[in-house]
């Protein structure tokens, strides 16, 4: 009897794990980004990890005195991204792109990427829909002024 209710429990149990962890893992904006710290990085695209329920991508970033920092900009999920016209083969490995959004609550150099302006010159949204997040991020350009 033991045999056939562990058979019949196990299933039962994997899927209930299987379809909790992820959820785990997912966070709201507000849990991890301050929406009054917009931001913006300028540099190299270093490495992509097209993964759910997140898109990351990590960009080299040259501070004023010269010093080359690695920044973690968090996108919304690969299928959410597409539809939105922000395809994986967008981003590649060298690129230069310009990064607005959030920054982490904890001070890291995590950032919530909101926008992306690609080589090309082309403006793709990176955000999480229905994150709860503000959707276009006030930073300064370079000359001072509110974008």
């Amino acid at each position: 009897m033991k045999i056939k209710f562990g058979v019949l429990v196990a299933p039962v149990v994997g899927f209930a794990l299987a379809t909790a962890l992820p959820l785990l893992a997912h966070h709201s904006f507000s849990a991890q980004f301050d929406g009054s710290k917009a931001i913006r990085v300028q540099g190299t695209l270093a490495k992509i990890e097209w993964t759910n329920p997140h898109t990351y991508f990590y960009i080299d970033v040259k501070d004023e005195a010269g010093v080359v920092l690695r920044w973690g900009c968090e996108a919304g999920a690969p299928a959410a991204l597409s539809r939105r016209g922000f395809k994986r083969g967008d981003l590649k490995l060298g690129d230069t792109v310009i990064v607005d959004g959030y920054r982490a609550k904890d001070g890291s150099r995590l950032m919530d990427a909101r926008r992306v302006t690609l080589p090309d010159g082309r403006i793709v949204s990176g955000a999480s829909e229905g994150d709860g997040g503000p959707q276009v991020p006030q930073v300064p350009d370079p000359a001072g002024k509110k974008q």
